[in-house]
């Protein structure tokens, strides 16, 4: 805003007195990205420098039988179908920066641009991947009667999320019951105790933070769950707070599991910059080309939960 004149007086702001741009542009705030820390990267390297399909060999599931003494033995021929990782999504971004803005500015508009474009980029992938595994997650490990043994657990579906608050009021489930929930289902499932991992949205840990939770003899440790504003450990789980969870309306969808559940390789990131041919100016560009697939859907639990 200029500063005010009297009437009658001509007012030069934007004129001859320049307008004068914050040296340091406000700067944006990036979705905390998840994938790396909770997928495996085991075929990454097979399809890092050729080809497009990595053939995934399983372990077929062996039957255990009665015996009696005597008896004519079944003999089974063990075989499973082989899975197959894709290379088949890619996403890209391409901005020109003329050279008149170049020279006239007084910040770097390239570097700020590629800064953003690959954070953005990063944020779409986690969107795709959070979304598109939930399918295959297992039967048994999603739903109003999740178990493999016991059938017991409510996680929650589409249309009928259950709710949570931080102690359970109103008819609600305490947010520390629901996790130890899907641990009971993981376990279920035989999935490792160790390195497991829960994606939950930050309304969800918002609740964990005022319930007993805060409590550090609930968190494995003798710190408390509350580090800087970070969760740590909750019944064996690593806690990950993402805004990319799959949402509608009010359920959000959580997902929990063990690395061994799904895989993802990237096999070619470019980044590039190239003069423009129709104005004079430079192009920056990138381009990300990945694949990824649920390879034991019994190693992740899905929840669909609301918030009182």
């Amino acid at each position: 805003m200029s500063y005010p004149v009297s009437a009658g007086h001509p007012a030069y702001s934007g004129n001859f007195i320049p307008e004068i741009w914050s040296g340091k542009l406000i700067e944006n705030f990036y979705d905390a990205t998840v994938l790396a820390a909770i997928s495996n990267t085991d075929y990454e390297g097979e399809i890092r420098s050729h080809g497009d399909t990595v053939n995934i060999r399983t372990s077929p599931e062996i039957t255990i039988r009665d015996y009696v003494k005597g008896q004519a033995l079944t003999v089974e021929k063990p075989n499973k179908p082989k899975l197959q990782l894709l290379i088949d999504k890619g996403d890209y971004f391409a901005c020109v920066e003329d050279d008149v803005d170049k020279i006239q500015a007084d910040v770097d508009m390239m570097n700020k641009w590629s800064q953003d474009a690959s954070e953005k980029m990063k944020i779409k992938i986690d969107q795709r991947v959070l979304t598109d595994l939930l399918p295959d997650i297992a039967a048994d490990n999603k739903g109003a009667t999740a178990g493999r043994i016991s059938g017991d657990f409510n996680l929650g579906a589409t249309g009928s999320a259950v709710s949570l608050s931080k102690d359970g009021s109103g008819g609600s489930v305490p947010v520390s019951d629901y996790i130890v929930d899907m641990g009971t289902v993981l376990d279920e499932a035989n999935c490792p105790e160790s390195d497991r991992f829960l994606v939950i949205p930050a309304k969800m840990a918002g609740l964990i933070k005022k319930s007993e939770l805060k409590d550090a003899s609930l968190s494995g440790d003798e710190t408390s769950v509350m580090r800087n504003g970070r969760l740590g450990m909750i019944d064996r789980f690593t806690i990950y707070v993402s805004h990319n969870l799959y949402k509608s309306g009010s359920e959000h969808s959580i997902i929990a599991g063990h690395k061994m559940g799904f895989t993802f390789a990237s096999q070619m990131t470019n980044m590039e910059t190239l003069r423009s041919e129709s104005t004079f100016g430079d192009i920056i560009r990138g381009l990300q080309v990945y694949g990824y697939k649920v390879t034991k859907g019994e190693a992740l639990a899905q929840g669909v939960v609301s918030f009182a």
